[in-house]
């Protein structure tokens, strides 16, 4: 249960958490708090503080002057204590996917597969950090035309100073600690805002890395309305770079940053195109597994299938049979579709749908919601004209264009705003290799559904898919800087005799 035993010093109240700053577990001065909907139940389910202006001002405060210390951490010890919260989030991972189960309605076993997944990742950040920050480079001036052998540079890389993460409500857990852990072995400090929605999972996050004895004040999670303290956070003097995943709240953010580092993912209208010579059982499992897992409410869901117009009817068909065995329900029942994480959310859906059936779309189901309870549907003879085409459902539902040519489904992958993911399936890996050089996408899947990860695979979007590559490589990279230390020699050079 969410907050008992070890989580209790995160309780305010019958459930209701505190905030984290400076070591401790606090309740905000502003005494207000922010509900938590269960989006099974549509009632709240818990309650985080409503922090103030004030409160995020000395969180960054804090922040710098612990980052200062733990920069200078020696780098065996930093990655010692990654290692530390990873096996103590593994040890309460079941307590934290019940409170995924209760705020975003994801399944019992995903959500335990997702705070799983986050245990890796820390545990091989700590790993690839050593790796990677371990290594300087060593230059030399007379490489350079016109230059005598009288100049060496040390090149090394250094910490940027506050992080702050932004992670999305599908992914609290492991697109919080994505950026964390790649923050903190470069020696960087961490200001967390957990979406609202997964903000309680992101609590007893952060009491696990409590637990693991970073310094005070080094990370902070800092909850309340993005309305109140949203534009103070992500326009702070304090802070040295941003890495969100969310909507496109993160192009706002992006204009209002200034010159700092961004790490940003913004979604996709992630296009499947699929060939005359496709494996078509392959590409439907891939289909269905892409388009409905978690109720189609991922980045990297297949959201619109680019199919050749020749084999569309014996796809359609696979597609749906395979829909037909969908489990639909509650998350506690590890049901296969569950509740979508908002009322907004769900009627924003349903709005797509009613716009594809007045123009004419075949539903091969019928529309069928309760509450945020959406049935899986496969909205077939979709054209450009239809929403559904181009604007990202974030749901259970999942709109097909036929194509006449391979160069349709291209157009159709590029012309959108979005530019995430895409796949093709096709048993010519030449013409395969080529369509991906064409898809104008940061990932090209081959015979395979649109996924992030392995997580420590490059992961990035395009155009308004975002700003910077993610994965862990990239991730520690992103977060630190190079600094350079030039050696002078004063006289000639010595010559060997």
């Amino acid at each position: 249960m969410a907050g008992q035993n070890v989580f209790n010093e995160i309780l305010a109240g019958e459930d209701t958490f505190k905030f984290y700053t400076d070591g401790e577990w606090k309740t905000s001065t502003s005494g207000k708090t922010v509900n938590i909907i269960n989006p099974s139940t549509l009632k709240p389910v818990f309650k985080v503080q409503a922090c103030t202006q004030d409160e995020v001002n000395k969180c960054v405060d804090s922040a710098k002057a612990a980052q200062k210390i733990w920069a200078k951490t020696p780098l065996w010890k930093r990655a010692e204590t990654l290692h530390r919260f990873a096996a103590i989030l593994r040890e309460h991972s079941v307590s934290i996917a019940g409170c995924l189960v209760k705020e975003i309605a994801k399944c019992q076993k995903d959500s335990v597969t997702e705070v799983v997944r986050s245990c890796d990742l820390i545990s091989y950040t700590a790993e690839e950090g050593i790796r990677i920050l371990a290594q300087g480079k060593f230059l030399v001036s007379d490489s350079f035309p016109g230059n005598e052998r009288n100049k060496y540079c040390l090149e090394s890389k250094i910490p940027l100073g506050v992080i702050l993460a932004i992670p999305p409500f599908n992914y609290p857990v492991n697109l919080a600690v994505s950026k964390i852990a790649p923050a903190l072995i470069t020696g960087n400090a961490v200001i967390l805002k957990p979406p609202t929605q997964g903000a309680v999972a992101g609590l007893h996050l952060i009491h696990c890395l409590h637990l693991a004895g970073f310094p005070k004040g080094l990370v902070s999670a800092i909850t309340g309305k993005g309305s109140e303290i949203g534009d103070l956070l992500t326009m702070h003097p304090g802070i040295n770079c941003i890495s969100f995943t969310g909507g496109d709240t993160g192009i706002s953010i992006s204009k209002k940053a200034g010159m700092i580092p961004l790490q940003m993912e913004l979604g996709g209208k992630d296009a499947c195109i699929v060939l005359e010579d496709a494996d078509l059982d392959l590409a439907a499992s891939n289909i269905v597994k892409g388009g409905y897992s978690y109720s189609g409410q991922r980045c990297t869901a297949v959201k619109v299938v680019c199919v050749m117009e020749s084999v569309a009817d014996t796809l359609v068909s696979a597609v749906n049979e395979k829909v037909k065995k969908l489990s639909v329900g509650m998350p506690e029942k590890n049901c296969d579709i569950t509740p979508v994480v908002s009322e907004s959310s769900a009627n924003f859906i349903q709005g797509l749908v009613e716009d594809a059936k007045e123009k004419g779309a075949t539903f091969h189901q019928e529309w069928k919601r309760e509450g945020n309870l959406i049935w899986p549907l496969l909205i077939d003879h979709v054209r450009p004209d239809m929403r559904i085409a181009w604007e990202e459902p974030f749901g259970p539902v999942l709109p097909v264009i036929r194509i006449k040519t391979i160069e349709e489904g291209i157009h159709h992958c590029n012309a959108n705003n979005f530019a995430l993911q895409g796949c093709i399936f096709t048993r010519d890996i030449n013409k395969a290799i080529m369509i991906s050089d064409a898809m104008e996408s940061g990932t090209i899947q081959i015979n395979g559904a649109p996924a992030r990860g392995p997580d420590h695979f490059p992961f990035q979007g395009l155009r308004d898919s975002g700003i910077g590559s993610q994965g862990i490589i990239n991730s520690i990279n992103i977060m630190c800087k190079v600094k350079s230390t030039v050696i002078n020699l004063p006289g000639p050079s010595y010559t060997m005799g």
